[in-house]
């Protein structure tokens, strides 16, 4: 990805040295297929995981099954934890200035905690997690912030993918690999 902006205030996040661009992986006859889960920097400074998923890519039906979908995961992760389901669709329109994008038909927020440590008090700024779930005319948008445990962000790019047709499941990571710096295990 370039850097260019992607939609919005949205951008992609410039390739570093040693990371690579996502994977490709082969469907069928030997047809490429570019995954689908992107990384970009929502107002240049919130590092995204966001994917978009058709109605045709899952058996999941609506935002119910979606969201519960995401508790059994959280659920079933030894390190997780889950703490609620935020209508944020309803909270927003519920306001008297609250706006909602016209194509937004449903949007949730599902509330957990990874808590493998807590380093210092400042970190509970950016915590607990969210994983952000939107009902659209076309299908599905899934998204969440990175994180800097490496565990959890591998954690809820499988969750998402999961959501696939059994046919399609796989990674599908299509930008690059979350940083590695200080504190973030490789």
């Amino acid at each position: 990805m370039s850097g260019q902006p992607l939609a919005g205030k949205m951008r992609a996040i410039p390739r570093a040295p040693g990371r690579r661009l996502g994977r490709v992986r082969r469907y069928g006859a030997d047809r490429p297929r570019i995954l689908a889960v992107k990384q970009t920097l929502l107002e240049e400074r919130y590092p995204l995981f966001i994917m978009e998923l058709g109605r045709d890519e899952t058996e999941l039906a609506d935002i119910d099954a979606i969201c519960n979908y995401f508790r059994r995961c959280i659920e079933a992760h030894r390190c997780a934890r889950f703490i609620a389901e935020f209508d944020h669709y309803a909270h927003t329109r519920g306001l008297p200035e609250g706006d909602v994008a016209a194509d937004i038909r449903a949007a949730r927020n599902i509330i957990f905690c990874f808590g493998i440590s807590l380093p210092s008090a400042q970190m509970l700024a950016v915590r607990p997690r969210s994983i952000g779930v939107a009902e659209t005319d076309q299908g599905f948008v899934i998204s969440f912030m990175e994180t800097p445990m490496p565990i959890a962000n591998a954690a809820m790019e499988d969750w998402a993918e999961g959501l696939r047709r059994e046919s399609q499941a796989s990674p599908s990571i299509t930008a690059a690999e979350p940083a590695r710096g200080p504190g973030r295990a490789p």
